[in-house]
């Protein structure tokens, strides 16, 4: 991206984002923040977008731009999010086309048992036993506004988690240990002291990262500009 932009503003630019992913994890959404001059942004926001159909074109199949949106000055596109959104893919039978976008687990997970620990979830917690060590980070405390698992069909299911932030390997650390819920290794009460021994080695393995994918990130409607 940054090479792409490079190319087309004929100078070195340099994109903020909005976070990162473990390797393997996918992105069906991502932002970048970039400080461009008013000619630069008038280029790129030209009617016809030539320049946005060239942006692609210098860009990898992997990666799709969706929208180039004018901001206020001090929007950024880590600090400014308000929330975002990951899914875990789960699949209980063998797919060999979704064996890079879904974790294939047996069949006979507890899912109502799963999303009553997953409720223990909710609120602001200090979530260290979910977070990679040695992480350098100021605070171990997330706000969670929505974690549970739905069915998509007899062969699928999925986990939606919500937060203000996630610390690293947090999501998949969570699913990991969900898991053992659901295969009925881990009591809804055994999990909630998970939660409260703030300690990573009391929690489960870690979940594939295949499965993961950051879904949604949400913005404070007064950084975007007409």
């Amino acid at each position: 991206m940054e090479k792409a932009f490079s190319i087309i503003l004929r100078r070195p630019i340099s994109l903020i984002l909005a976070g990162r992913t473990d390797a393997g994890v996918h992105a069906k959404c991502m932002y970048a923040h970039v400080d461009i001059s008013l000619e630069e942004r008038a280029v790129l926001m030209a009617d016809n977008y030539p320049y946005w159909r060239r942006l692609e074109s210098l860009l990898p199949a992997t990666i799709a731009v969706q929208d180039i949106i004018p901001v206020t000055e001090d929007a950024h596109a880590r600090f400014s999010a308000l929330s975002r959104t990951y899914e875990y893919h789960v699949s209980l039978v063998r797919d060999p086309f979704a064996q890079r976008q879904a974790t294939l687990v047996a069949p006979g997970l507890d899912l109502e048992a799963m999303n009553q620990a997953a409720a223990l979830l909710f609120g602001r917690h200090d979530f260290a036993s979910f977070c990679r060590v040695h992480t350098d980070v100021k605070t171990t405390f997330c706000t969670i506004s929505d974690a549970h698992w739905r069915t998509i069909d007899k062969d699928h299911c999925v986990f939606i988690i919500t937060a203000d932030r996630f610390l690293r390997n947090m999501v998949r650390a969570i699913v990991g240990t969900l898991f053992d819920v659901g295969r009925n290794k881990l009591s809804i009460d055994a999990f909630k002291q998970i939660i409260e021994a703030r300690n990573r080695c009391a929690a489960g393995q870690s979940a594939p990262p295949e499965g993961l994918f950051l879904t949604d990130i949400q913005y404070p409607p007064s950084i975007f500009t007409p």
